[in-house]
Parts: C-alpha cells; sequence; structure tokens
C-alpha cells in the first residue's frame, strides 16, 4: 500500500498575519477593551501620529513662550505718520511756527532761544512727514517757515520798515538755528531718499 507523508504541524503564526493579542493588552486601563486608532492602544497609531501624517502641524513644544505685546512693526504703524504734500509740508511747518512765536511772545517775553529751540523738532517733523516725491522741497520750505514764525517774536516799531528792519535782525542774530533746522531737515531727507533708492534697486534687482 501506498503511505501518504504527513508533515508535521507547524506551531505560530503564519506570514502576514498578526499575532493574537494578550487579553491583558487588548484591554484598557479601564477594564474595557481597547479600541483601533486611539492614543496609547495597541491596535493603531494615536491621533497626534495620524494628525502629523496628515501634515498638520504638531503642538507646540512645553518650553517655547510666545513673546507678548505688539511686535515694533505694529507698534510703529500706531504711531501718526501722515504724508504730506510740498505745499502742506510747507504750510504746516510756516503755521506751527507761527503759532509756537504767538506763544513764546505770551509765555517767555518773545525769547528769540525758545524760538529757535522749538524750530528743531518742527524741522524733524517736517522731515519725516513729508512724501517721498516731494523730499527736495523740505528745506526749502523750513527756512521759510521760521521768517514766518519770527514775525511776532521779532522787535517792531509802529511803522512797517520798523518791522522789517526787526524781522532782518532777528535772521541774523539767529542765524544758527536757522542753519541747524535747515541741516537736520536736509540729513533726514538724504537718509530717506538714499533708502528710497536702495529699495528701488533691491526690487529691480533679478532674483538669482
Amino acid at each position: 500500500m501506498e503511505q501518504h507523508r504527513t508533515r508535521p504541524r507547524q506551531y505560530g503564526p503564519r506570514r502576514g498575519t498578526t499575532p493574537p493579542l494578550p487579553p491583558q493588552a487588548a484591554r484598557g486601563a479601564n477594564g474595557r477593551p481597547a479600541r483601533p486608532g486611539r492614543s496609547g492602544s495597541p491596535g493603531g497609531a494615536g491621533r497626534g501620529g495620524a494628525g502629523v501624517r496628515g501634515g498638520a502641524v504638531p503642538l507646540r513644544p512645553p518650553g517655547v513662550v510666545r513673546p507678548s505685546g505688539p511686535p515694533l512693526g505694529q507698534a510703529r504703524r500706531r504711531m501718526p505718520n501722515p504724508r504730506l504734500t510740498g505745499l502742506g509740508g510747507g504750510l504746516f511747518c510756516g503755521t506751527l511756527m507761527f503759532l509756537l512765536g504767538c506763544l513764546d511772545d505770551l509765555l517767555f517775553g518773545s525769547s528769540l532761544t525758545v524760538y529757535g529751540v522749538l524750530f528743531l523738532p518742527v524741522c524733524a517733523l517736517t522731515a519725516l512727514w513729508i512724501r517721498r516725491i516731494d523730499l527736495v522741497t523740505a528745506p526749502i520750505v523750513v527756512p521759510i517757515a521760521f521768517s514766518v514764525g519770527l514775525l511776532p517774536v521779532a522787535e517792531s516799531g509802529s511803522g512797517l520798515g520798523d518791522r522789517l528792519m526787526g524781522l532782518f535782525t532777528a535772521l541774523a542774530t539767529q542765524a544758527g538755528w536757522l542753519y541747524g533746522g535747515t541741516l537736520i531737515t536736509g540729513l533726514i531727507t538724504t537718509v530717506r531718499k538714499i533708502r528710497l533708492m536702495a529699495r528701488r534697486s533691491a526690487r529691480n534687482r533679478p532674483p538669482a
């Protein structure tokens, strides 16, 4: 008789199949069966892993602290930053200097030194607030505004000739403040013009 050859029975899991889990691992910490797909369960990856695979942004590490308060750029945007034309800059500077001259006449007895000190920040504001296209006009309107503001401060007599003589005398004696304010205006406008030209060149430069 022909006898069939029998193989010994192999114990162990087949290829491609996962071995059955023990009852302790198949149950969760609260005694309920663990569901696949939850974090910490043996049947699949947690939600965090699935979120990272799907392209979601991972959570921030606990050691990283986001800085509080607005950035420096936002703080600068909240500050007043008007843009004046050439004519608007001249009117702003001349009107403000005339009002400061009247205030100097009322409070400080027409002190030319106080008037000269007040002239410097007005020059800086005019150079900062004027438009980029009208930067050349800023050093021109500043001396005119200085002369207009001297009208209530300069010593004046009864006639027109005395008033003009007092104005010319004040301009001659306070030429240092006039030159200083004009120099400040010229420096600020020059820096703004150089920055504007650098931005244009960087914008027109072809990418590497």
